[in-house]
């Protein structure tokens, strides 16, 4: 008789930043695709607050922000350069309304947490189940209200764009 594994998430490190960080933040204005190259953009996010960013992010990582994260112009290539260096989850207090719509549209998953931005610590190390919404994160497990059903189906395909020009329809209409 075989019993059925469940294989954790990989671990991931914390990327803290703070309130209001703004899409010039996220992506600098002078790093837009057209200006450096759609094949390189996204190695500028977040070129002035953290510098290393791009380079040291790994794929699972997760951004964890304060309060109206993505305010600002409502430059789709952030959230865009955010999903091309493998940014799969953002957990924050709030987001401003365009850039959480983009990052939805992406197949980014938004989170929203007072508690673990509060708890959380820059470099930690956690570990992020997207289907449910548990994280583990400085030896605690948190819940967060997992994605819904689209969203996940639009995950598979890679954002919503994707799985609508494969499906011909958006996930979950009947």
């Amino acid at each position: 008789m075989s019993h059925a594994s469940h294989t954790p998430p990989p671990t991931s490190r914390i990327w803290l930043f703070g309130d209001d960080v703004n899409t010039d933040d996220v992506l600098p204005g002078k790093y837009a695709p057209f200006m450096v190259g759609e094949d390189v953009f996204q190695n500028y996010a977040f070129a002035h607050l953290r510098p290393e960013f791009a380079r040291e992010y790994r794929p699972g990582d997760l951004l964890v922000a304060g309060r109206n994260l993505g305010l600002g112009s409502s430059r789709e290539y952030a959230p865009e350069a955010l999903k091309k260096l493998g940014v799969r989850a953002i957990i924050a207090r709030s987001y401003a309304r365009i850039f959480y719509r983009n990052l939805v549209n992406l197949g980014i998953v938004p989170f929203i947490s007072e508690e673990v931005v509060d708890n959380a610590e820059d470099g930690a190390e956690a570990s992020l189940d997207l289907k449910t919404g548990v994280l583990v994160m400085g030896g605690r497990t948190y819940r967060l209200e997992p994605p819904p059903a689209f969203l996940l189906a639009a995950l598979a395909e890679g954002s919503l764009l994707e799985y609508f020009k494969k499906h011909g329809d958006f996930p979950g209409v009947e």
